[in-house]
């Protein structure tokens, strides 16, 4: 890392590292079909586990991965913002719900529709640039006053007390087991679903990006004469950035959310190419883009406001035990369950007009 910086300078460093990480996450994410909520669809209705078993096989990665880099002593996440900053509960869930709701509408969440929109899917590119939008005007915009007001009415002071590990008193090792718990899960859903081992391989591969990015901004930061924020995967503020970045002059400053959203998108364009899967897609009416809109709307909005998507709070937050980061995965969860059921299953279950 030192080597790299005094070659590229810092900004460059970290924003190749970003590019580097987002690739090989975007290649790993549409090779395994990874997909929280295709797995939340699976759960909810019962109806097989082959989603289930990849999305549970990168939470572990991810979890184990950067416990043991903690427990090592070559990562420190106490100052990173899910743990050391003031953090909000109303948000959280409030947040988390929304998403979960959107995430259905849009069929899929702000990382899976990078994914697909690279694979030539106008739909996820239509919902993925509505969900910049709606994040953007979230954070600074005219939806950045609703936005602060919840996030008030229930909040959390940083530091321990949003760390679970340190208020349960388990330690990094606990940590460590509680990750080896979740991959035995993992296990017992692959060999229930009979999935390839591909899927399953780059499944782990996704969890392990999440955990080299804490490694490597960390590194980065403690090498670093400009600070450098401690943080790992997440889509939500970095889709707002780039898309500020498109739209400001040039010369705006290098990070590691810049090289992280294109190094997703070209990783999941090569995964697509090599596999033969590029397709351009459409919408078949306007109802369904109504739906995407929402759908968008919802997890832009949500996502802000839960300081978190699917990938930032559903399994980069949850891999350093951030309170609010499972909070929010909790609620994603059950918004998602909620909306499949009163919006595709009764759909589906609707007798048809002859």
């Amino acid at each position: 890392m030192e080597a790299l910086i005094e070659t590229l300078g810092e900004k460059t460093a970290i924003a190749l590292t970003g590019l580097v990480i987002g690739l090989l996450f975007g290649f790993f994410a549409q090779r395994s079909r990874f997909c929280l909520r295709s797995a939340c669809i699976e759960f909810w209705n019962r109806e097989g586990s082959a989603k289930q078993a990849v999305w549970l096989c990168a939470f572990a990665a991810a979890v184990i991965a950067t416990q043991v880099f903690i427990t090592l002593g070559w990562l420190d996440v106490s100052q990173a913002r899910q743990l050391s900053a003031t953090g909000s509960l109303s948000g959280a869930l409030l947040g988390g719900l929304l998403f979960g709701i959107g995430m259905i509408l849009a069929r899929g969440c702000s990382s899976r529709m990078l994914v697909l929109a690279a694979n030539g899917n106008l739909r996820a590119l239509l919902a993925g640039l509505i969900f910049a939008v709606t994040a953007q005007a979230s954070l600074n915009g005219i939806l950045s006053p609703a936005r602060s007001w919840v996030s008030g009415w229930w909040t959390i002071a940083g530091g321990s007390a949003r760390d679970l590990l340190a208020t349960a008193h388990l330690g990094h090792l606990g940590g460590i087991v509680f990750g080896l718990l979740w991959l035995i899960g993992a296990v017992w859903f692959i060999r229930r679903s009979r999935i390839h081992h591909h899927e399953w391989l780059f499944g782990l591969g996704v969890g392990l990006m999440v955990a080299c990015a804490w490694l490597a901004t960390y590194q980065i930061s403690t090498q670093s004469f400009d600070i450098i924020p401690v943080q790992s995967l997440s889509f939500t503020g970095p889709s707002a950035d780039m898309l500020m970045l498109v739209l400001s002059p040039p010369g705006q400053p290098w990070d590691f959310d810049i090289g992280l959203v294109p190094g997703v998108v070209l990783g999941s364009f090569l995964a697509a190419l090599i596999g033969r899967e590029l397709k351009l897609e459409g919408f078949k009416d306007g109802q369904s883009m109504r739906r995407y809109i929402a759908g968008a709307v919802c997890m832009g909005f949500g996502g802000m406001l839960a300081g978190g998507c699917a990938v930032g709070a559903g399994v980069s937050g949850a891999a350093i035990f951030a309170l609010t980061a499972w909070l929010t995965l909790i609620a994603i969860w059950l918004g998602a369950g909620l909306t499949n059921k009163l919006v595709d299953r009764r759909h589906s279950q609707a007798p048809q007009t002859p």
